[in-house]
């Protein structure tokens, strides 16, 4: 597996990580076996970038990574994140941070966390307050490495005035292209990138099906992408970089991160799965080279990204 380095403070990945919310929320129900099984395959095959939130059922996520990882704790990236209530409001209050460490820390089985995130910005309380409350588990050796998700750029530049931000998370895909006018502010920065969702919610590994046939606890049953209108359209964008992947000897999901990895050199997605024979194909990605044609190619079927919006209103990130 090829490494990536990330941030100007040290952090080196393989180019490919792995996304563990899908474990535990978001996709049906939780299945802690089949992601920890997961997982395991991921770091056979030289995955070493692991990233979970205390968001992914409150604890539950962080110990199925942790239980997963502890025979190869030492030489992997673990990165979790903080700033959700159970009401799914902000809070990155000091000490609210110190609390969920801590917890994370427990959860996880762990005596430091690699990358600690700030989930998202959390408009009540200062950013130079919660970077310099990272700086200081930081200095105390709890955390190695900053990171924040989606936040925009006047908050990255505050924010890593007081504490360098090693990496931003957002979601970022051949569907949802929106980051892309933050990549300035990062470049200026020194800081790289982990895209979310890579691979679209799931929409670029052909087998999306209509809203309708999703179980309610699934978020693809209300994503604005799998309504009717857009998942055509959808769809058929999938079904023309099938053909283009096909070509290659590749799968549509492969080229998707194979895509995503063409962006730049600071660039690591980190997809999800509990399936270990997924696990294998995202993996593959990484020795997939894309050609000037084939960029051109996966431009004319996506100018501009896919069909739908990635949060209903009353959820998008606001960039600041």
């Amino acid at each position: 597996m090829q490494t990536r380095t990330l941030g100007t403070q040290g952090l080196t990945t393989s180019a490919i990580g792995y996304g563990s919310m899908g474990i535990s929320m978001a996709y049906g129900a939780a299945d802690a076996e089949g992601g920890a099984s997961a997982i395991q395959r991921a770091y056979d095959l030289g995955v070493t970038f692991f990233d979970t939130a205390e968001l992914y059922g409150w604890g539950e996520n962080e110990k199925v990574v942790g239980h997963a990882v502890k025979n190869f704790r030492d030489d992997v990236v673990i990165a979790t994140k903080f700033g959700f209530t159970r009401e799914f409001g902000f809070d990155s209050r000091p000490e609210h941070i110190r609390e969920v460490v801590d917890n994370s820390l427990r959860y996880l089985g762990m005596d430091h966390i690699d990358v600690l995130y700030q989930h998202r910005v959390d408009p009540g309380v200062p950013i130079e307050d919660v970077a310099g409350t990272v700086k200081e588990l930081i200095d105390a050796g709890k955390v190695t490495y900053f990171g924040l998700s989606e936040a925009g750029p006047e908050t990255m530049r505050r924010a890593h005035a007081v504490q360098p931000v090693s990496v931003l998370q957002t979601e970022y895909s051949l569907f949802e292209r929106e980051v892309e006018v933050l990549f300035p502010t990062l470049h200026e920065l020194g800081i790289g990138f982990v895209p979310y969702s890579p691979l679209g919610r799931g929409f670029l590994t052909g087998t999306a099906k209509p809203a309708s046939e999703y179980e309610e606890a699934d978020m693809r049953s209300w994503d604005a992408r799998w309504q009717p209108g857009h998942f055509e359209k959808n769809v058929e964008a999938t079904r023309r970089l099938t053909e283009l992947a096909a070509s290659k000897d590749a799968t549509v999901a492969q080229l998707a991160l194979a895509w995503l990895l063409a962006q730049g050199e600071h660039i690591v997605p980190i997809p999800g799965t509990r399936s270990p024979q997924r696990v294998e194909e995202n993996v593959g990605a990484a020795d997939l080279t894309l050609t000037a044609a084939d960029l051109t190619r996966i431009k004319e079927i996506l100018p501009t990204g896919g069909f739908g919006s990635r949060y209903p209103e009353d959820m998008s990130p606001n960039w600041q």
